[in-house]
């Protein structure tokens, strides 16, 4: 090309390079497809490239004025919405859209402007100024929208049909022990009956329909490096739902020193209320606050992290002060149930806390659950040792009216056939511990048919209560001073705790050869009642001299006197006595009818000659009746009794 031939501006070349440029960043940014990543670098590059032909065509003005009126459009666009009291979302997609778009125009602008040299062009240093001023206005109001979609479209969520508060009635210790019933064995075995239910339940607790709206207001905040402000917002919005969802569950937020200071009965509401509300928490609430921090945030890193994390924390301190109170406190034999549930709750739950605390950030988190859980574990053995020295040091100035079965041994019996449905928890804490359970006074069942579960460390250590319990029985035995009423005692109370183990899953931890032990103690001890009672008494029907066939009629009037006083002073005696089980008292009944009867039938007949209407008191049809009335626990003489 010669000199003569005509030449392209320098200016003119530059500014046709820079279109076509600008013209293949456009359609890039047009493509489908692309990461968040590089699209804002297409962006960046979309408003350097206006800027440069901006700049290029600086003398002739062409440029500039372009840029300056779409700056104006976009200005306007936002401030129309100052000055208009409707919320932008609410007014439908269209205008949320045209607003958007208003910010990315001036969100480009401003970058464009910043990448030139404007300190050196006093018109475009004035327009970012003030694109910067009109950028910073829109932020703010992206900023109220999003509180409002957030509190406008939160979800309202209902736990009551996820319910698994304890149906168990707390059996409470204390020196008198006559807070302590029986209960029939399904009531007692039916805690926290739904707890399984209540797995992962992930809900909306923002409308799903309004998710992208606001990822599109926290793109462009990010986008105008207004994210703290984004999160800020964010973050205290949804720490006050959840702290509504904290109200929802009715759970209080105390402080350490006001836990410690609470009743058994108001703590021990709390304790099964703190058990319910983790699994909640953690399961529906937390888990569900996760996928939403995600949804939302999940484009910019670890910030989705950092919200969920400011979002829990309060609730997750609140929950930890609760279990941190409960586990200093007094290690009281009553709180052993309650701890033993709190301890399972947070096992169960603890690898769900460590997948939503799995970042560094939330390692502290982590660390506080898991020490909490070691906390828990040591208060629960501490209060298992309270429960076992509250047996064997419970003692009585004076005897248990009737020998009923002592409450003693019934708040025990209650209690420990609890223990097995917390079997693997208690293996576990317990077996470093040493049960004080002599070889000779229990050997477990070594037969083919035998179960593991009498060795576990759970059924050492109940093995081991049980025989403080009985020592503690036969102390308390040894206030009686009549010796009948001392077995009469015993036979109630060892028959009381066999029935107990019996009737429950308790046997599988005793096994037959411990029931069977016991069976023959409480049959023994009945018959030592009926000898201490009744050999006496027959022992007016006896003839001292065998070869003699009957009586002479003084010496038979004498006998007939002796055992109607002796009788009648059994009679009156022991219808106050206390046999509570039917069927036992049914059994002595008989066995002491088959004695007594038998040996007055035999007395009156070999001296039928002697029997005068004054001389035999009671018929043998009478004694037999009068005896169905002994131990009824309501004393009478044989004159008003029921059955003359």
């Amino acid at each position: 090309m010669d000199g003569s031939q005509s030449t392209i501006p320098a200016c003119e070349g530059d500014l046709h390079v820079v279109a076509a440029a600008h013209h293949i960043v456009k359609a890039l940014g047009a493509t489908k497809n692309l990461s968040d990543d590089l699209r804002k670098i297409l962006i960046d590059l979309d408003a350097h490239l206006s800027m440069m032909t901006s700049n290029t065509n600086s003398k002739g003005g062409r440029g500039f004025v372009d840029v300056e009126e779409r700056f104006k459009q976009a200005e306007r666009k936002i401030l129309s919405w100052e000055s208009d009291p409707r919320m932008i979302w609410d007014s439908g997609p269209r205008e949320a859209s045209e607003y958007l778009e208003a910010v990315d125009e001036i969100q480009t602008l401003v970058d464009g402007l910043r990448g030139l040299s404007v300190h050196e062009n006093r018109k475009q240093k004035e327009l970012l100024h003030r694109a910067m001023s009109v950028l910073q206005m829109a932020m703010s109001r992206l900023e109220e929208e999003l509180i409002h979609i957030l509190v406008q479209h939160r979800q309202q969520f209902d736990p009551k049909h996820m319910s698994s508060r304890s149906t168990q009635r707390d059996v409470v210790y204390d020196e008198s022990f006559v807070s302590v019933e029986d209960e029939p064995a399904e009531e007692t075995s039916s805690r926290n009956c739904s707890s399984d239910e209540i797995g992962e339940y992930i809900v909306d607790l923002v409308h799903a329909g309004v998710i992208p709206d606001i990822k599109s207001i926290a793109k462009v905040m990010f986008t105008s490096n207004y994210g703290p402000e984004f999160c800020e917002a964010f973050i205290g919005v949804r720490k006050e739902a959840l702290e509504q969802y904290f109200t929802i569950l009715e759970t209080e937020k105390l402080r350490i020193e006001d836990v410690l200071k609470l009743e058994w009965t108001s703590m021990s509401s709390k304790m099964n209320k703190w058990t319910w509300s983790m699994k909640i928490i953690v399961r529906v609430y937390l888990a569900s606050e996760k996928r939403l921090c995600d949804q939302v945030l999940g484009d910019f890193g670890s910030v989705s992290s950092f919200c969920f994390l400011e979002i829990s924390k309060a609730t997750i301190r609140c929950l930890l002060n609760f279990g941190e109170a409960v586990a200093m406190g007094p290690h009281r034999p009553e709180k052993l149930l309650r701890l033993l549930d709190m301890y399972e709750t947070l096992a169960d739950l603890l690898q769900e806390i460590d997948t939503l605390f799995s970042e560094e950030a939330g390692s502290f988190v982590r660390l506080q659950f898991h020490e909490l859980l070691g906390r828990l574990g040591d208060s629960s053995i501490a209060a298992f040792e309270a429960f076992r020295v509250a047996i064997s040091s419970n003692g009585s100035l004076y005897p248990f009216p009737g020998g009923g079965v002592h409450p003693l041994n019934k708040y025990v019996m209650n209690y420990i056939r609890m223990f097995p449905e917390y079997c693997n928890t208690l293996n576990l804490l317990l077996k470093d511990q040493h049960a004080d359970v002599a070889d000779e006074v229990f050997e477990p069942d070594k037969g083919p048919s035998s179960s593991i579960s009498t060795s576990c460390p759970t059924a050492c250590h109940l093995r081991s209560i049980t025989s403080s319990l009985e020592s503690n029985l036969h102390r308390k035995s040894q206030l009686y001073k009549n010796e009948a009423l001392q077995h009469i005692f015993l036979m109630n109370n060892i028959h009381y705790l066999v029935e107990k183990v019996k009737g429950s899953e308790l046997r599988l931890f005793f096994g037959d050869e411990w029931i069977r032990k016991h069976n023959g103690k409480f049959q023994q001890h009945a018959k030592n009642y009926e000898r201490a009672t009744w050999s006496s008494v027959i022992s007016f029907l006896k003839d001292d001299n065998p070869g003699s066939s009957s009586f002479s009629k003084s010496t038979f009037k004498e006998r007939c006197k002796g055992f109607s006083i002796a009788f009648e002073e059994v009679y009156k005696t022991q219808t106050s006595w206390c046999i509570p089980d039917p069927q036992l008292r049914e059994d002595l009944r008989i066995s002491t009818s088959l004695q007594v009867v038998l040996a007055y039938r035999t007395f009156l007949g070999r001296n039928s000659a002697h029997i005068e209407d004054k001389c035999v008191k009671h018929t043998v049809e009478h004694v037999e009746k009068l005896l169905l009335d002994l131990f009824e626990g309501s004393p009478r003489s044989s004159r008003n009794s029921r059955r003359w």
